[in-house]
C-alpha cells in the first residue's frame, strides 16, 4: 500500500504510482529478493514502501551512499577552522605521507583524485585503528595527486575516517553519528554493534553477467575495467564483524527513509548543521571536471557527485529528468540516493539483491530515478 501524504498538493499522484509499479516491477519479476523506495519533499517523507519479504523499517547495507555522511562530517571540521582543503593529509594522518604520499591534499582525498584508488584495507586489518594507519603508511600512488580522477571505491574515505578520529579526538563513527544522523533523528549508520543488527538484511547476489556482446552493444567495450568491488567483497558485509567495523566509503546501513530524509536536510538544513557555504562547495561547487576511465566528466563536488547539464547525468546515476543541479551519490549494486534542488525532491531506494548483470543494474536505477524526478510539479 502506498504511504503518501495528500497534505502536499504539489506532489503527483499519478506519476507516484507509476513510480512505484516500476519499483514493484523488480521485485515481482524475480530479479530482487526485496526492496524499500522512499521519497522526500518539503522536509518530510510523502512516499514509503517496501517490496518483497521485507519490512518497512528494515535497514540495508548502501554501499557508497554511505559516502556523503562522512565526507558532510568533514565539512563540519572545515567550517570550524580546525581543517583546510590544502592540508597535506601526511600533517593531519601519522605515517600517511610515506612512499611519496607527502603532497596529497584534503581536497584530492575528497575529490577521489589523490592517486590511489586501489589501495588496500582488508577485514583483518580495518577493525584497528593503528593498524588501519599501518596499512595506509605503505599504499603507493598510481599517479600524480590532483592531475587525473578514478573512483576510490573505499580508500579515500579510510582517509577521512583517520582525519576525523586525529582532529576531534574520537572514533569517526560515532563523530558521524553525533554530528550528521543523531541530530536528524536517524539511526547510527556506521559501525552497528553485534547486538544492535536485528532488521538488517543479508544482500545475496543475483542475476547473471552480462556477455561481452553484450557489454560491447552497451558500452563499445567487451569488458568493463576491474575494481575492488566483487561479489566476494559485498558478501562480506553480511558478516557481523564487518558491519561492527563501519567502512566509511561503503559499509553504512539505512533504509530508503534514512536517506531520503539525509538528502532533505542537505537541501535545507532546517537545523543548521552546516555551514552554508560549505554545504555549498559540498553540494552544488563542481571541483572536479577530470574524465573518468570510461571517459566521462567526474562532475565531482566535496563528497557529492553533481547531475550537469551535459547530458550524461544518467550515466552518473541520477536517470534523465532530474535538473543539472541535482545532487547525490549512488552505491553499489543499484542503491539510489539524490536530491534536486529545483524540484525538492529527495530518493532513497535500497536493495538486498546485489544483480551482477552490468546492464541490468544501471537500467534499473536510470528508469527508477527517471520517474522519482517527475513526482512534483
Amino acid at each position: 500500500m502506498l504511504v503518501y501524504d495528500p497534505a502536499v498538493p504539489t506532489m503527483q499522484r499519478d506519476h507516484v504510482q507509476t513510480f512505484l509499479e516500476r519499483v514493484a516491477r523488480e521485485v515481482a519479476d524475480g530479479h530482487l529478493p526485496s526492496c524499500q523506495v522512499a521519497l522526500g519533499f518539503e522536509g518530510e517523507i510523502v512516499a514509503h514502501e517496501v517490496f518483497g519479504d521485507a519490512q518497512i523499517d528494515d535497514r540495508y547495507c548502501v554501499f557508497s551512499a554511505t559516502k556523503p555522511f562522512v565526507a558532510s562530517t568533514v565539512w563540519t571540521l572545515l567550517a570550524d577552522g580546525d581543517i583546510t582543503l590544502d592540508d597535506k593529509i601526511a600533517d593531519l594522518v601519522p605515517g600517511f605521507g610515506e612512499n611519496g604520499k607527502g603532497e596529497v591534499t584534503l581536497e584530492q582525498v575528497m575529490l577521489h583524485t589523490s592517486g590511489f584508488p586501489h589501495a588496500p584495507m582488508g577485514p583483518d586489518i580495518s577493525t584497528d585503528r593503528d593498524l588501519r594507519l599501518q596499512r595506509m603508511s605503505t599504499w603507493r600512488l598510481n599517479w600524480e595527486p590532483g592531475t587525473a580522477f578514478e573512483y576510490h571505491p573505499t580508500s579515500a574515505h579510510w582517509v577521512l575516517a583517520a582525519v576525523i578520529d586525529g582532529v576531534v579526538g574520537a572514533d569517526y563513527r560515532s563523530v558521524v553519528e553525533e554530528r550528521i544522523t543523531a541530530p536528524m533523528g536517524l539511526q547510527r549508520i556506521l559501525g552497528v554493534g553485534a547486538d544492535q543488527q536485528d532488521g538488517i538484511r543479508d544482500l545475496q547476489l543475483v542475476g547473471e553477467h552480462a556477455t561481452p556482446d553484450e557489454l560491447e552493444a552497451t558500452f563499445g567495450v567487451r569488458a568493463l575495467p576491474v575494481t575492488e568491488v566483487t561479489g566476494d567483497a559485498v558478501m562480506m558485509f553480511n558478516r557481523p564483524d564487518v558491519r561492527e567495523t563501519g567502512v566509511p566509503g561503503g559499509g553504512g546501513f539505512a533504509t530508503a527513509a534514512d536517506l531520503a530524509t539525509f538528502y532533505q536536510h542537505l537541501l535545507h538544513d532546517p537545523l543548521e548543521i552546516w555551514d552554508p557555504e560549505w554545504r555549498r562547495r559540498g553540494t552544488a561547487e563542481v571541483r572536479n571536471s577530470f574524465p573518468d576511465p570510461m571517459g566521462v566528466q567526474a562532475n565531482r563536488a566535496l563528497g557529492l557527485v553533481v547531475a550537469g547539464d551535459d547530458g550524461a547525468a544518467n550515466i552518473r546515476g541520477f536517470g534523465r529528468t532530474v535538473s543539472p543541479a541535482a545532487f547525490g551519490h549512488n552505491g553499489a549494486g543499484g542503491q539510489l540516493a539524490w536530491a534536486d534542488p529545483v524540484t525538492g525532491l529527495s530518493l532513497g531506494y535500497v536493495t538486498d539483491g546485489y544483480d551482477v548483470h552490468e546492464i541490468r543494474m544501471p537500467r534499473r536505477g536510470t528508469a527508477i530515478s527517471s520517474l522519482a524526478a517527475v513526482c512534483a510539479a
